[in-house]
């Protein structure tokens, strides 16, 4: 493309919409290019738009200063309750009203998961596609032939590696899934239950209370509603019923779903099979492109934080002054 403007998002988004048509479920994330809100808007008007929230924190930490602001802001954007997100958007105010504006005026629909419109799951970052940018970092240089081969070549063994890796998983979750709620087995033994009807259950522990509807699939504490998957409070509710939590998890996180994801194989260039006539006939001119001033980039631009993360020098390890170890110190030396 020429650059990113409007009619090469829009164009970019009418080519995606022939594969993955627009739908009220569907979540499309981004970071805060207009155009890309712009084509959204014309192509996807029934998607819901996020806004990266690694690119928003990048944002922050160029235009503003302070680490306390910046853990609230964090906080913020990943709270599950609303009365969670206004206390510590409330904060924020108090703390920094500049950076309290500035987030007001990125929507917060956009880049909060509680006032996201549609369902995010755990999805709060593009990062996807900015591993997609690394890996391809290489063949940026290559002619549009050769690179669309090296994409097709790449995304031939990703389908078949992970279409295998999902054949040997034995159990009706996905690996990951499996990891998040085994993690939250553990804190749901502590918690104290109790019903109140057929659906509903009481579930508390020291410092909190909240109420877990089975049927319904949701927790008052919002994380279930949102995630999608049964929270620690639901699992306590779950075995206490003995409900299996597996049952409680939406469909998208089942093995088979992921499977399927990656079921269809992408197969190369069949040579033998004849161009199309409509196809041949079709005459394509190259584009004619306004030169840009100095020498053309292979790479992108890297972020001011990634810069300063690449200069950051590694934590000094100190040596014990008895047994010149490394990893403590002489008052907690042992030799």
């Amino acid at each position: 493309m020429e650059s990113e403007n409007d009619e090469s998002w829009e164009w970019f988004f009418k080519q995606l919409s022939c594969i993955i048509p627009d739908d009220g479920g569907l979540a499309i994330i981004s970071d805060r290019h207009k155009s890309i809100g712009k084509a959204i808007k014309t192509v996807y008007p029934k998607a819901s738009r996020g806004i990266c929230t690694y690119h928003l924190y990048k944002n922050i930490l160029v235009r503003f200063r302070g680490q306390e602001a910046f853990g609230l802001v964090k906080k913020a954007a990943d709270a599950f309750r609303l009365v969670d997100f206004h206390t510590t958007f409330n904060q924020i105010e108090a703390l920094n009203p500049a950076l309290h504006d500035y987030l007001e005026r990125g929507d917060v629909r956009q880049w909060t998961r509680v006032h996201f419109p549609g369902d995010r799951y755990n999805l709060l970052t593009s990062n996807i596609a900015e591993s997609m940018n690394k890996v391809m970092s290489h063949a940026r240089g290559f002619p549009i032939v050769e690179l669309l081969e090296t994409i097709r070549s790449m995304m031939t063994r990703w389908f078949s590696d992970r279409r295998n890796d999902a054949l040997k998983m034995n159990t009706s979750l996905t690996r990951g899934v499996e990891k998040i709620l085994q993690s939250r087995v553990d804190y749901a033994k502590l918690l104290n239950v109790q019903d109140i009807d057929a659906h509903q259950i009481q579930v508390t522990s020291a410092s909190s209370l909240h109420v877990v509807n089975v049927k319904d699939k949701k927790c008052t504490c919002c994380r279930f509603d949102l995630e999608k998957l049964p929270c620690a409070h639901a699992i306590a509710a779950a075995e206490h019923r003995k409900v299996s939590r597996i049952s409680m998890s939406h469909p998208y996180f089942y093995t088979n779903y992921l499977y399927s994801s990656y079921e269809n194989t992408i197969m190369p260039r069949d040579f033998a099979q004849s161009v199309p006539e409509a196809v041949a006939k079709d005459v394509c001119l190259p584009p004619i492109p306004r030169q840009q001033a100095g020498r053309p980039k292979n790479s992108r631009i890297k972020s001011a934080l990634e810069i300063a993360m690449e200069k950051k020098k590694p934590r000094k390890l100190y040596t014990c002054g008895n047994c010149n170890q490394v990893g403590h110190n002489r008052k907690t030396c042992t030799s």
